[in-house]
């Protein structure tokens, strides 16, 4: 079963005036979910929870024509099968311990959402967008996984910005990538959309950049890339630098002490409008035929790649 819960005490109090908590406090609701929850984890149910949004569920409920003010509503919201990606499932916890975890997992799910409005916008609906589909997942999993790769021992950061042509609407997205032992381990929701933002940005042929922070116990390095036409390239040291100085103008924190290094090389990009199969000097991922574009990339052992950081 599906439950969406008001975690934020502004969307609660936002959504109170619905009546759908009765005379409960924040507190107090969250308490007694917490109640329900475990009770329903120890009768054998698989809930999965969702975040309510007071904005989100206005909008859901005037789209659909629903009276937000009954329980019929919040409970179709609870389970909208449009909902981005694998469910986030109960297993137990406190609700205090999991808030933080949840509301991350939303914000992903929203990234997610955008990202693939505009994946899908920018590729199309007929045959040969779906075979696109497939080539542009497969070439940003494997560039998700050379990063991962090429990064080295430790936890670092990636993070991505990038927008269509002209004045297309900017996404951005950031993941963790934590290497123990040579191998990668599974980003979640977060890698998920990560790879469906970069592939929104190499379908529609846009602009932006990528950054790899470093494992702050080796050293404040930071190696970038650059998406142009939809395609990546290694930047060069200074345009890192410039590209952490753009971001801090538009309110990000400067790594102190930070030092610029271009990035290493990635997988070639896939066949399609934004480059074509001649495009590029490094190979691409072993053509296959047309599937399914994968939920998110997996992780297999270490292969040759770029070196690590440091």
């Amino acid at each position: 079963m599906a439950v969406a819960l008001a975690v934020g005490a502004a969307d609660f109090a936002g959504l109170a005036r619905y009546g759908l908590f009765g005379s409960l406090r924040h507190r107090e609701y969250l308490r007694r979910a917490e109640e329900q929850l475990r009770a329903l984890h120890g009768q054998g149910l698989e809930v999965h929870l969702r975040v309510m949004e007071a904005g989100d569920y206005e909008d859901y409920c005037d789209a659909l024509g629903l009276d937000p003010r009954l329980p019929a509503a919040r409970v179709a919201y609870a389970g909208d099968p449009e909902l981005a990606g694998e469910p986030f499932v109960y297993t137990g916890e406190r609700l205090a311990d999991l808030a933080p975890a949840l509301l991350d997992d939303h914000r992903a799910r929203v990234r997610m959402s955008v990202a693939c409005a505009a994946l899908l916008d920018a590729i199309g609906d007929d045959l040969a967008g779906q075979r696109r589909l497939a080539a542009v997942m497969r070439y940003v999993t494997a560039v998700y996984l050379a990063l991962g790769e090429g990064a080295g021992e430790g936890c670092h950061l990636l993070t991505l910005r990038c927008h269509g042509p002209g004045e297309g609407e900017e996404l951005t997205s950031a993941v963790d990538v934590r290497v123990e032992a040579g191998a990668a381990h599974p980003g979640g929701r977060d890698a998920e959309a990560f790879c469906v933002t970069l592939a929104a940005g190499v379908a529609a042929g846009g602009e932006g950049a990528v950054l790899l922070h470093g494992d702050p116990s080796t050293g404040p390095l930071v190696l970038g890339w650059a998406l142009t036409g939809g395609r990546l390239r290694p930047m060069t040291a200074h345009e890192v630098f410039d590209e952490l100085a753009d971001d801090a103008e538009r309110g990000l924190p400067f790594p102190p002490g930070m030092v610029p290094r271009p990035g290493f090389p990635l997988p070639g990009p896939p066949p399609g409008p934004a480059s074509g199969p001649e495009s590029g000097s490094e190979s691409g991922p072993p053509p296959g035929p047309a599937s399914a574009p994968p939920s998110g990339p997996s992780f297999p052992g270490p292969r040759d790649g770029g070196g690590p950081l440091g």
